[in-house]
């Protein structure tokens, strides 16, 4: 039997899923784990336990099996794509000494001593001494020696959840370069752990040693150990390719291989995306992650609560369609589009900005979230839309911050995540960026880049080009109204763009009075 799929492994923040591509991109197979995304032992904090994900990927993968559809010999490999930034530290002997840290955890650690020496100076003189201690304060590691020392000293790796599940399928300490996104000491234009005289040894104190060995983007990670086997149904053996994160992983899932093509992911974090070959960083001091192509760069503008408010939407006020869609057998996106379609263009001059969580630069640490223009016209039905406008608002302006660093002009969008399935949403996004917005032939994107990565590595197509070529396809393409477009125009440049240079001196008087979001040392 001809080995030509692929098996590929998404473990995101709401569900875990086991995933069968073969060499066209076609979804042959799919189980699915929701997950519980973190509890939370004191406010703030967003925790769980590892060996919970672990449970949970072997149970997606049992389900896979158990489904008859697929058989296991055909299978080439397997690539693992999982959630950012979620941290976990392991004792000598491979067993976790903690929970995991999720990458929704909101802790802070006060205090750390500031990056001194040259560093220092040039960080004062450059003006981003702040944008250096907000860094400090967030990385997982300074508040774990801080508040939690005998658990520190007893760390033998300190990894992230890719490295984590790598060495659960592996019995091996690496991770794929492009599951690097996080507060560790990561050089991110050399794509390898930071040098000796790097500043973020200073920021983020640790021994070289914690760290995991590194392998790029369609490299061989280790091969499936017959423990592993047993728990998960993989057959042993079977080698396992280094992919990227889930965000670099829908890039080229969803066919942004070149630069002029953007991704965008309206997902839990919303991003716009694109992929190069060259260093760019979007802001200065914040780097392009690691992409899911050996030596390239994903040049990113995050919204860290995106999508999230459409489903804080749905919760507060969506009763009513959640209840109909539910007695129709319907999704509920198609309700909530036609809730959408009561609203003309622009919310009748009803303007959100999604800055819900404090930024790190632009938006600063300062920020809130705003709405404006509130009337006795406007119901919930506008909050919603200008809810989903606000998002691509915020989105277009990262766009062309990026085209002003790269000098590489977007023409194209392909957009992935659950926001994706909204006509609704694809349709306004087209029109606010005034660019044509596909929607990939299939919704789990990030699990398909992973399996391009896989596909590459294990010669099943020559390269990137041809993978991206013969894996990724649009199902539809939203033109922009002319009409559309010039009432966005008019409200993202004449209002929207000029929102938090206005509202900014009331956002950080609104820090001094209330203390939220503290300030940390500089």
């Amino acid at each position: 039997m001809t080995k030509d799929l692929i098996l590929a492994i998404d473990n995101g923040t709401q569900s875990v899923r086991a995933l069968v591509y073969d060499l066209q991109g076609n979804l042959l197979a799919k189980s699915r784990v929701p997950l519980q995304a973190y509890f939370s032992p004191q406010p703030g904090w967003a925790e769980q336990h590892p060996q919970y994900f672990w449970d949970s990927l072997c149970q997606a993968c049992q389900g896979l099996w158990a489904q008859g559809t697929v058989d296991k010999a055909a299978i080439a490999g397997v690539a693992l794509t999982t959630q950012r930034s979620t941290m976990i530290n392991l004792d000598k002997n491979g067993q976790p000494l903690r929970p995991a840290i999720v990458w929704l955890d909101q802790r802070r650690t006060m205090g750390v001593k500031p990056v001194g020496g040259l560093w220092g100076l040039a960080f004062l003189l450059s003006g981003m001494r702040e944008t250096v201690a907000y860094l400090q304060a967030e990385a997982e590691a300074n508040w774990l020696a801080k508040n939690q020392p005998e658990i520190w000293a007893q760390t033998h790796k300190f990894m992230y959840l890719s490295g984590y599940l790598t060495h659960r399928l592996t019995g091996r300490y690496i991770d794929s370069v492009g599951s690097q996104v996080g507060y560790m000491p990561f050089d991110y234009k050399g794509l390898r752990w930071a040098g000796k005289f790097d500043w973020k040894w200073q920021a983020v104190p640790m021994d070289a040693s914690l760290l995991v060995e590194l392998a790029p983007p369609a490299s061989l990670l280790g091969e499936i150990t017959p423990e592993a086997a047993e728990a998960t149904g993989i057959p042993a053996g079977l080698p396992l390719i280094a992919a990227a994160a889930d965000k670099a992983c829908e890039v080229i899932g969803s066919g942004c291989l070149e630069p002029h093509i953007g991704c965008l992911s309206y997902g839990t974090t919303a991003t716009f995306c694109t992929t190069h070959e060259k260093y760019i960083e979007p802001i200065p001091l914040i780097p392009p992650y690691p992409a899911a192509v050996p030596g390239a760069y994903c040049m990113e503008s995050q919204i860290y609560r995106g999508f999230w408010m459409v489903s804080w939407f749905k919760s507060e006020f969506g009763h009513h369609e959640m209840g109909i869609a539910a007695e129709r057998g319907l999704e509920p996106e198609e309700l909530f589009d036609e809730l959408v379609g009561q609203v003309p263009p622009g919310s009748m001059g009803l303007v959100l900005q999604p800055y819900w969580s404090p930024g790190l630069k632009y938006p600063g640490p300062e920020a809130k979230g705003a709405v404006i223009g509130f009337g006795d016209v406007h119901t919930r039905a506008h909050l919603y839309r200008a809810i989903l406008e606000g998002l691509a608002y915020a989105l277009r302006d990262g766009k062309e911050r990026q085209e002003k660093r790269s000098h590489t002009p977007v023409s194209e969008l392909r957009v992935s995540g659950g926001g994706s399935q909204s006509d609704a949403a694809m349709q306004l996004t087209a029109d606010i960026f005034g660019l044509p917005a596909s929607r990939p032939h299939l919704y789990e994107t990030a699990g398909l880049g992973a399996a391009i990565d896989a596909a590459v590595g294990l010669g099943l197509h020559a390269g990137f080009p041809q993978a991206v070529q013969a894996m990724t396809h649009v199902a539809q393409v939203f033109e922009p109204d002319p009409a559309n477009r010039a009432i966005y125009d008019g409200l993202y440049t004449q209002v929207y763009r000029q929102m938090y240079t206005r509202l900014r001196p009331l956002y950080e008087r609104i820090r001094e009075v209330t203390g939220y979001p503290e300030k940390v040392s500089k």
